[in-house]
Parts: structure tokens; sequence; C-alpha cells
């Protein structure tokens, strides 16, 4: 049995490299994570991965961003994508994008980038970060030279799994806990 994840970019394929150790037990399988060309690309793929994948015991992990979407219709619209697979599958959504994990875990930000974020998490504007409606451009405005790639490679090692403030990220981890010994 493996996990299969399937993320709509990049960067949270390299932040899964880098933080699955961290959350799956040692004995664990490495997982595969299929990285997409964003939403549609995402879309288009998870029936067709679904239908022809070989192994029913593998397990897939599906990762969107919620952006501006309605959360629970984006969940439902997920789940009618993948109805006919056999395998089991869980879908996490990020609220509202990656970086607001970020905003989640500031200390780390903080190792990452060199400065100290920390004091950020007592504004009201970043107490719950699956709130803030552009995380990204927030963390470009207290970091001018965030990358999306760069910056997943930079904060995730430092990252600590079990003390992010991020509600989506929290689920993302206990779900991700759950589907290793389903």
């Amino acid at each position: 049995m493996r996990l299969v994840f399937m993320v709509e970019e990049r960067s949270m394929k390299e932040l899964l490299e880098i933080m699955l150790p961290k959350i799956l037990p040692d004995s664990f399988e490495t997982p595969l994570i299929i990285p997409h060309n964003g939403k549609r690309d995402l879309a288009k793929s998870i029936p067709k991965k679904l239908k022809a994948w070989q192994n029913p015991d593998d397990r897939f992990i599906i990762v969107h961003d919620q952006d501006s979407s309605d959360c629970k219709k984006l969940k439902a619209e997920l789940l009618s994508l993948c109805e006919n697979s056999r395998n089991i599958f869980l879908i996490r959504i990020v609220c509202v994008e990656l970086e607001s994990w970020y905003f989640g875990d500031l200390k780390a930000v903080s190792l990452a980038y060199g400065k100290d974020y920390v004091p950020l998490a007592a504004k009201r504007k970043y107490r719950v970060p699956d709130k803030l409606k552009n995380a990204k451009q927030e963390l470009r405005k207290i970091i001018p030279a965030y990358q999306p790639i760069g910056g997943a490679r930079k904060i995730s090692v430092h990252m600590d799994v079990d003390n992010n403030i991020s509600p989506s990220f929290k689920m993302f981890v206990s779900g991700v806990k759950k589907m290793c010994y389903i």
C-alpha cells in the first residue's frame, strides 16, 4: 500500500516531499506525489488516474487550494470526480492557499528567512491563517523575495507538523495519518 498525492502545483509537491517524512510512520513506503499545472489540469486528471490506476491497495490524497471557492461546493465537485474509484481516497482543501499554512507556523518562516516574523501572529489579521484572503500577497509584503517553489523548500524544512495554527493544515496532517492505518 502506498499513498499517492495529487496536487495542483509544484510548490505543494516540494512542500510535501520535505514534510511527509515528518508525518508518516518510519516504516511507510515513500509516497508518490503527482503535481499538476493548476486546478483545471488536476480536475481533468483525477477521474482518469483513478480509473486507470492498477493497484487497488494504493490510497489517494487529493490536495486542492480553496482560493475563492465555497469550500463545501469545491469538496462536492472533487468527490464527484472520484465516485467511480476502486481506491480509497481523501480530499483535503487548503484554506485558502498554501501560504496560509506558512502563516500557521511563523517560526518556520522566521527560520527560513532569517528574520523574526513570530510577532505577526499576535496581529488580528494573522491570528487565523485560513481566513487570510490572499496569503501569498501577504507573504510577499513581509518577504518581497518570496517565490512559491523556493519558499516551499525553505519553509517546509522548519515546519512543525504538530504546532501549526492553521485549521486546514491540522486537518491535512490528521487525514494523512488516518490514511496510513485504513
